[in-house]
């Protein structure tokens, strides 16, 4: 017997007045899990870096899954980002605020006092020194060597690292091999000063079946502790610049972060499964 499920996708960090921009999310509400296979199939089909899933809990409260089109992850930033601004849009949540029992903990969603927008409130990931991969630095296609490299915690059960590079020009210039970074087993954050921004960056994620993620709200519960130390400052401008550029702010406070931005709807439907 099928069943209809409500549907939409949303672009989460997306560049005010600019379409087309920020992290395409799906966003699928259910009173039930269906069983992995089928949430795994749902986000193959759906083809995006991240589908969210979300089954009521209590008032204010939904459990919140997340699928890349290959694998379940352990957390998800602009899926959690699109999931908070359908709850919120559609009048689901009672109060101001959408909250969220996932494999990282509680997560919360509001509407952005200070905007149009909204603010999530995400853990902090940490990150240590590390040594240069010639590897890595071969498969990222980087025609400069790093200013410094570090192993970030281990989020989507993949090697994480963040390579700081001089400037936001060699932040595009890269031209990563995605198959030898999956072949490495490693997903790179790469960063360095803003033009126009505090900071800017990249995501590569093959080794968790993403090759490049437009905006992403795992990342920057890296990068907004990092910048914010090296620039002190405790809210910051943020771009990441790849091929489907978005933005946002960040704001660390101890061992959270909070992100920032918008989060424009770009369809609604049914899921027919």
């Amino acid at each position: 017997m099928s069943a209809r499920l409500p549907y939409y996708e949303v672009h989460s960090f997306a560049i005010p007045g600019q379409p087309h921009t920020g992290n395409p999310a799906g966003v699928v509400l259910m009173e039930a899990f269906l069983s992995d296979s089928e949430l795994l199939g749902i986000a193959n089909s759906n083809n995006l870096s991240e589908t969210a899933f979300l089954v009521p809990q209590a008032e204010d409260v939904w459990h919140l899954r997340w699928f890349t089109p290959a694998v379940e992850v352990d957390l998800c930033g602009h899926a959690t980002f699109a999931a908070g601004a359908i709850v919120l849009e559609e009048g689901l949540a009672k109060g101001r605020t959408a909250r969220f029992d996932t494999r990282s903990g509680r997560l919360a969603v509001s509407r952005d006092n200070q905007g149009d927008g909204y603010a999530m409130d995400l853990p902090g990931i940490g990150f240590e020194p590390a040594c240069r991969s010639d590897a890595l630095h071969a498969a990222l296609g980087l025609d400069a060597a790093p200013e410094a490299v570090f192993d970030v915690t281990r989020i989507h059960g993949a090697h994480y690292q963040m390579w700081v590079v001089c400037d936001e020009a060699a932040v595009r210039r890269a031209e990563p091999d995605h198959a030898k970074l999956r072949a490495l087993d490693t997903n790179i954050i790469l960063t360095a000063p803003g033009d126009q921004s505090d900071f800017v960056s990249r995501f590569f994620a093959p080794a968790s079946g993403v090759d490049e993620d437009p905006v992403t709200g795992s990342a920057h519960c890296t990068l907004a502790p990092y910048w914010s130390e090296r620039l002190d400052k405790m809210r910051l401008s943020a771009r990441q610049i790849g091929p489907r550029p978005g933005a946002l702010q960040v704001a660390p406070k101890g061992e959270r972060v909070t992100l920032l931005g918008h989060a424009p709807r770009y369809l609604d439907g049914q899921i027919t499964v």
